[in-house]
């Protein structure tokens, strides 16, 4: 099942007005996000400043206190469901089944999604994450190195417009980290959007084509990452940092 392309001038992300409460505390305040079809967006910020929620609330997994989030123009808790087909998202969870192996893991998310040729999906975001010779083994055996990857496959399964990345490098070894940058690199072909929470400041900046700095649930910094001297960059996240605590 497709979802049909929304129009060339329809952002693919947008958000308004984004707030999360729990309680008394406030984990994001009122930020917006437009970004438009292709753009790579890198959110960076210290432990605590509400990125992850941020993202989860912009990938329809955390529901916002105030605010509204829309998907190639389809808004998220509008009563449609089109949105879910185009996004991705890889996490710290990497919704597995342990019990199933990598090749039925990934047919049971690819039944989801309606996928008409499921086989060929499959067996294309197996050799994507170099899993193939693997493929008939439980989930279980995998290392966390391993488990990512499967789960990179999984976002990546149903050609998503916009992908979602929640500090995807973390617990990674360097083969792993190696496949994930590659994949990476593949997907800005233009048509796709990304959004990465990540620390670490120089991928990030190297990667994105829009960088964002997060600090107490407000953003306090927006800009395209051309603007950055990477040789300044760790320095000037920390200025700002320090300046917006």
């Amino acid at each position: 099942m497709s979802t049909p392309p929304a129009g060339a001038d329809t952002p693919a992300v947008e958000a308004r007005g984004l707030e999360k409460r729990y309680g008394a505390l406030a984990a994001v305040r009122g930020i917006d996000v437009v970004l438009a079809r292709g753009e790579f967006l890198a959110v960076f910020g210290p432990n605590g400043a509400g990125k992850s929620t941020l993202l989860r609330m912009l990938c329809g997994a955390v529901v916002p206190s105030r605010g509204t989030v829309r998907i190639a123009g389809e808004e998220i808790g509008g009563g449609e469901d089109g949105w879910r087909r185009r996004i991705g998202l890889l996490s710290h969870q990497t919704f597995l089944y342990p019990g199933l192996s990598a090749a039925e893991n990934l047919d049971f998310y690819a039944r989801l999604y309606g996928l008409a040729d499921r086989r060929a999906r499959v067996d294309e975001a197996l050799r994507g994450v170099e899993l193939w010779d693997r493929r008939a083994d439980a989930a279980r055996t995998f290392s966390r190195g391993m488990q990512q990857r499967l789960a990179l496959a999984r976002t990546l399964l149903h050609d998503p417009e916009v992908v979602f990345l929640d500090e995807p490098y973390t617990g990674l070894d360097p083969h792993a980290s190696g496949l994930l940058t590659g994949v990476l690199e593949r997907l800005r072909d233009g048509r796709r959007t990304i959004v990465l929470v990540t620390h670490n400041l120089s991928q990030g900046l190297e990667q994105a084509n829009r960088v964002a700095v997060q600090v107490g649930g407000r953003w306090v910094s927006d800009e395209p990452a051309s603007a950055i001297d990477p040789a300044t960059w760790e320095r000037v996240y920390t200025e700002r940092v320090a300046a917006a605590r």
